[in-house]
């Protein structure tokens, strides 16, 4: 794949700012839904902390990996963004309702196919003598 002259790991951190730029916009778009879960919770019966700290772990890991595709070495960095990619691609394939959500969840998962692809498709690095 063409990646514009980027490197794949340069590419694939790209990426993940991708998704979490549309992951968030779909959040914010899910505040402006008066049918939305997130709303629901907004106006209602607040989180308990604890689900409160399980999202923002779940977060935390797409946002991690702008970094780590970019530090962690190449076999841990595949496995790595293989995990990732799937535990994400759960939550949001399960995270909302709407055609809005619909599509935003469209692009985030393909974006994170692309990821893990490139992520395998990356060719290990020359052996240093």
């Amino acid at each position: 794949m063409n990646t514009g002259g980027m490197s794949t790991k340069a590419t694939m951190s790209m990426m993940w700012v991708f998704v979490i730029l549309n992951m968030m916009y779909a959040d914010v778009v899910s505040l402006m839904d008066p049918t939305s879960a997130i709303r629901t919770r907004m106006v209602g019966t607040p989180l308990s902390p604890g689900l409160l700290l399980v999202g923002a772990l779940l977060m935390e890991t797409a946002i991690a990996m702008v970094i780590l595709t970019r530090l962690l070495p190449y076999r841990v960095n595949r496995w790595v963004t293989l995990v990732v990619a799937a535990v994400n691609i759960v939550a949001v394939v399960t995270g909302g309702h709407g055609l809005y959500y619909v599509f935003f969840a469209a692009v985030e998962v393909l974006s994170m196919l692309l990821i893990v692809w490139l992520a395998w498709q990356r060719p290990a690095p020359e052996p240093t003598s």
